[in-house]
């Protein structure tokens, strides 16, 4: 009789522990980053003609997470750009008033010629989300360097990076042999 006593109550103990963990688990992980917690910029490349270096600061006092890789979008053009390389679903975290960097390329030269138009669409502004879900923030192509207006072939951006520099890096080495209009 008292084994069967022993027997339920660790029975019910590992029951118990079993509903907890996963509470445990999901406390300590880090909450999505909330838009008004977050401060977007995008402007020129000093060094990479064609490139728009992207940041988003987390100004929250607790790490938050957005996704992977920026959501850049342009004008009224359907579509954002791709991650280069190419990402898996996922977030990057962001520490408490930590910062994270991306850069984003425009205009690609197509492997095939025949793909590309003579002259790619031309847009006023992109628009820089966190994550798809937010609405994000709008940069005016004069801002951004292109005072007649954002040339865009099939864009790319980075997924997030600790810094710039390797931000622009990645981008560099994911479009050897783009163009520039």
């Amino acid at each position: 009789m008292r084994a069967r006593h022993i027997a339920a109550a660790a029975a019910a103990a590992l029951t118990l522990a079993a509903l907890t963990a996963p509470a445990a688990v999901s406390a300590s992980a880090p909450a999505a980053c909330s838009e008004n917690d977050l401060t977007l910029r995008a402007e020129p490349s000093d060094t990479s003609d064609g490139v728009i270096k992207v940041s988003v600061r987390n100004d929250s006092g607790r790490a938050c997470t957005v996704d992977v890789a920026p959501t850049v979008t342009y004008g009224d053009l359907d579509g954002a750009a791709q991650p280069r390389p190419a990402t898996e679903a996922g977030s990057y975290e962001l520490a408490a008033h930590a910062s994270a960097y991306a850069a984003v390329r425009s205009l690609a030269a197509s492997s095939d010629s025949a793909d590309r138009p003579e002259q790619p669409p031309t847009v006023p502004s992109l628009r820089v989300a966190a994550s798809p879900e937010q609405s994000g923030r709008g940069f005016q192509a004069m801002t951004l360097g292109a005072p007649t207006g954002l040339p865009v072939w099939e864009p790319v951006t980075t997924p997030w990076e600790a810094s710039a520099a390797r931000a622009e890096q990645v981008v560099q080495d994911q479009t050897s042999g783009w163009f520039q209009a």
